[in-house]
């Protein structure tokens, strides 16, 4: 493994194409078409973060949303890391920059959906939620029978915060890992 450095930005819209060529790399994440891609870059810039190479190879990206009826709360929507990039704790370092990125504006809980046995997903989460110093509650908010006629797992809701600001410099620093 090769510790190949990144930046982290917030993404721009014309990094959508980049996104959803990314994303069919990180079997088996759910793929969106290129225009929701285009919109994740676009309108939903300032609750996501990118993680791009020296060349500007997109090898990192975390979606998230701020629900409208729960304003301080980011709802991490879909994480995805360039299998080449494993290992390396950039999920973390992207997850971390961006919950300190929308804390400055208000934002206080973290909440995303797992499926069952996603083990990787849940090690992310259980880390950043130590890491901010707060508890977390789950329960299954989209089940396979009943949301997904059986096509899908059950998507199991994490809920955590608040959690405490301001964050410290050296989580600035993260920003350039």
């Amino acid at each position: 493994m090769t510790n190949i450095p990144v930046t982290l930005r917030k993404p721009e819209p014309t990094d959508g194409f980049a996104l959803n060529e990314l994303v069919a790399r990180c079997n088996p994440l759910d793929t969106n078409s290129v225009y929701c891609n285009l919109l994740q870059c676009g309108d939903f810039a300032d609750t996501a973060i990118t993680a791009v190479t020296a060349e500007g190879e997109m090898v990192g990206f975390i979606s998230g949303y701020r629900p409208p009826h729960k304003p301080s709360t980011l709802f991490v929507w879909q994480v995805a890391v360039d299998s080449r990039m494993r290992g390396q704790g950039l999920a973390l370092k992207m997850l971390m920059g961006l919950v300190e990125r929308v804390a400055a504006d208000g934002v206080t809980h973290l909440e995303t959906t797992i499926s069952p046995g996603n083990e990787a997903s849940e090690a992310l989460f259980k880390k950043a939620f130590r890491q901010l110093g707060t508890d977390y509650s789950t329960r299954t908010i989209f089940s396979r029978e009943q949301h997904f006629n059986g096509q899908h797992d059950d998507e199991v809701l994490y809920s955590a915060g608040p959690f405490a600001t301001p964050f410290s410099a050296a989580a600035s620093a993260a920003q350039t890992a």
